[in-house]
């Protein structure tokens, strides 16, 4: 059977649906290789890939951009970072390509270098987004600010009108750092980040409808496979059995950000409440943070140990911790702070699985009554969670790759 390269940035939020993929293709008799952040290699091995670091210089090139005072900002300091990455990412994936040899090349979305080095070469490959690409699209809002879809002729006039003012934006952000190192790698500049997303021969993306919303014109290229959920092997730790209330998870980012106060917030919102809430810090736990009785805090525990015995999932807006609830019919309250958050929120309201605060209106009375109002949309979520079934999930995308890049027939 063929041998499959994957290489992620350094996000256990974007290796773990890549990580759930590359199980599928194991299972199908193929031998992965997987380059990934440092976290993450024991993972991998003991999953049996042949599993390395990524160049250390980019885990050390850290995300900041949830430090910046507006979004406009945040996101030229978001692709910077990802520039910077790519820099590195050149060499690191040229040399993991003369080592492994692969068939096919699996590239995390967030991997500029690593993309770019696939299109220079001839070696099929495929771009994974583990979160909805901002790709344009007929009668749909442009994408970043989180914009509720408007139907018939006012609301194609009022996206018209703001696409060029939001995809502007984003273009510039990333057309400086990101042809430098396409040029440097060989391969052919872009004009837009629409272009650059079109130049993946196939897209899988890890989403599907109804959460998602209809994109007809994504074209051939483009497949959603629904969520591609992962945990980390483990057995569920003691305290978890010892819980007795209906359980609320709370979520904070994998990857730095400035969400610390959303579990303080949930703790002290339900505090009085018939629950327990269980929140997780994956950045690691800030100092001076105390849980209430019916509370439990931990760095990192596996969600779906939890989300098996949840009510509702209080979220950062992740794409990861509100599609894995979801997946579940586990119904969920979204506080987005920032990146691809504030469309993730939009979904959650437009589909009825949940509901949305904005981070800025944050109060506990908010927060209490937006949560209970989550635990009374079972039905929005079950039908979201049917959607993700239809999609086909890892086998769709195992399907998918080898159809199309391996050449394999049904």
């Amino acid at each position: 059977m063929a041998t499959i390269l994957a290489y992620t940035s350094p996000a256990l939020g974007n290796l773990y649906p890549i990580t759930a993929l590359l199980i599928e293709l194991q299972r199908r008799g193929h031998h992965i290789a997987l380059k990934t952040l440092a976290e993450g290699v024991s993972t991998g091995r003991e999953l049996g890939f042949e599993t390395s670091a990524i160049d250390p210089r980019i885990e050390a090139t850290v995300m900041t951009d949830w430090m910046a005072p507006n979004s406009r900002v945040a996101l030229k300091v978001a692709f910077g970072v990802f520039g910077q990455r790519a820099a590195y990412e050149v060499e690191d994936v040229r040399g993991a390509i003369a080592a492994v040899r692969p068939d096919v090349l699996v590239v995390d979305a967030n991997c500029w270098g690593a993309a770019a080095v696939a299109d220079a070469a001839s070696l099929p490959w495929v771009s994974f987004w583990p979160y909805t690409p901002f790709l344009r699209s007929r009668g749909v809002p442009p994408f970043g600010p989180g914009l509720r879809p408007w139907p018939g002729l006012l609301g194609r006039l009022r996206d018209e009108a703001l696409r060029p003012l939001v995809t502007g934006a984003l273009d510039k952000a990333i057309l400086g750092p990101l042809n430098p190192v396409r040029e440097s790698a060989g391969a052919k500049a872009v004009r837009s980040g629409d272009e650059l997303l079109r130049r993946a021969p196939l897209m899988l993306v890890a989403t599907g409808e109804p959460f998602e919303y209809p994109h007809p014109d994504w074209g051939e290229s483009v497949e959603m496979i629904g969520p591609c959920a992962f945990d980390p092997p483990a057995t569920a730790p003691p305290w978890l059995g010892e819980i007795g209330q209906p359980i609320v998870l709370v979520t904070t980012s994998s990857d730095r950000q400035a969400d610390s106060q959303l579990p303080v917030a949930a703790m002290a919102a339900l505090a009085d409440q018939p629950v327990h809430v269980v929140a997780t810090y994956p950045s690691g736990v800030p100092d001076g943070i105390v849980a209430p009785r019916n509370a439990t805090v931990q760095k990192f525990v596996p969600h779906g140990l939890v989300l098996d015995r949840a009510v509702c999932a209080i979220t950062h807006g992740g794409m990861g911790a509100t599609q894995k609830a979801l997946a579940r019919g586990v119904p969920v309250c979204v506080v987005p702070h920032g990146r691809d958050q504030f469309e993730v929120a939009r979904r959650v309201e437009v589909s009825r699985c949940g509901t949305h605060l904005a981070a800025k209106k944050l109060t506990l009375a908010r927060l209490k009554s937006k949560v209970q109002q989550a635990m009374s949309m079972t039905a929005g979520a079950k039908r979201v969670a049917d959607g993700f079934n239809a999609s086909g999930g890892v086998s769709h995308g195992g399907d998918v790759i080898e159809r199309r890049l391996l050449g394999v027939q049904a």
